[in-house]
């Protein structure tokens, strides 16, 4: 019988296996993201996990994230919240490919106070894992903020994902920053020049004012001697600031706030609530991923 098993998580933008072997990540591969790949996603699948599988099949797979969007490898349902891990795992799809039993989880869905729906795949598996490593997140009410293309702002109560808001900050920036005249794409930028911008972008958030201020990035190069790396942080620091300012005024206070994801993101956002009064803590995106996968 094989001894390992693989579990991943595959997003818009990248495809992350971990080899798991008597509870212990041994090895990890990447891979390109299901937006990359589309409707070729096996086939993408596949050429990644083919080094591990000359050494044998795996004893089970579990996927989380976009793997299982409308448009990704096998559609999954959305549990619907509230809802906790249970119900969670409740709605994931299994099959079998290549001999090997495969899950791919479900995402979860909400219909904010407006009436708007929202959905996720893949965060949820963040917050049941950060409930799984911290139990105390599984009592009381936290805010936790899970930073990145989509940003989602999730209200936890007792155990279970009862509403969030996504935000997509990271998009926008992608945008504004790639395919704008306001922030010219830079390659690699210099961290003083940078942290400088985001430092001023965040103190003109306070203002409140996202479009009166955008066009800043470029004057500022044209007429105020700013470097193109001070507008790439300038941008991130005005758009993520705003960002807190509006979703503050819906989602209400939290006895705390945590952020979860990709570590030098999350220290921003960090820095940004801070600036406005907000302590947080941070924890590993990664890590929690796979305590979520490990619950199923």
């Amino acid at each position: 019988m094989s001894r390992y098993e693989v579990i991943g998580d595959w997003g818009t933008s990248r495809l992350r296996l971990f080899r798991v072997e008597q509870g212990h990540v041994t090895a990890r591969r990447d891979g390109p993201g299901i937006g990359a790949v589309g409707k070729e996603a096996e086939a993408a699948f596949a050429a990644v996990i083919a080094p591990w599988l000359e050494e044998g099949a795996p004893r089970e797979i579990r996927l989380c994230g976009m793997a299982g969007a409308r448009d990704g490898w096998v559609e999954a349902p959305y549990a619907d919240c509230p809802a906790d891990a249970a119900a969670w795992r409740a709605a994931a799809v299994r099959f079998e490919w290549r001999g090997t039993p495969l899950s791919i989880m479900a995402g979860l869905a909400c219909v904010g106070p407006d009436g708007v729906p929202d959905v996720m795949r893949g965060e949820e598996t963040q917050i049941f894992g950060a409930m799984a490593r911290e139990p105390a997140l599984r009592q009381g009410r936290h805010l936790i903020v899970l930073p990145g293309t989509h940003n989602k702002w999730s209200v936890v109560e007792d155990g279970r994902v009862v509403s969030f808001r996504t935000m997509p900050t990271g998009e926008l920036f992608a945008l504004l920053r790639d395919r704008s005249t306001l922030g010219p794409k830079v390659d690699r930028a210099d961290p003083a020049q940078e942290a400088a911008g985001f430092a001023e972008g965040l103190e003109r958030a306070g203002e409140g004012r996202l479009l009166a201020s955008l066009f800043a990035a470029r004057a500022m190069r044209l007429r105020g001697g700013r470097s193109e790396d001070w507008a790439t942080g300038y941008l991130s620091g005005l758009i993520i600031g705003c960002e807190i300012a509006e979703i503050r005024s819906t989602l209400g206070e939290a006895d705390d706030i945590l952020l979860i994801g990709d570590a030098q993101l999350s220290v921003r956002y960090a820095q940004a609530l801070g600036r406005q009064g907000l302590a947080s803590q941070v924890l590993d995106g990664d890590a929690c991923s796979l305590a979520g996968l490990g619950l199923v």
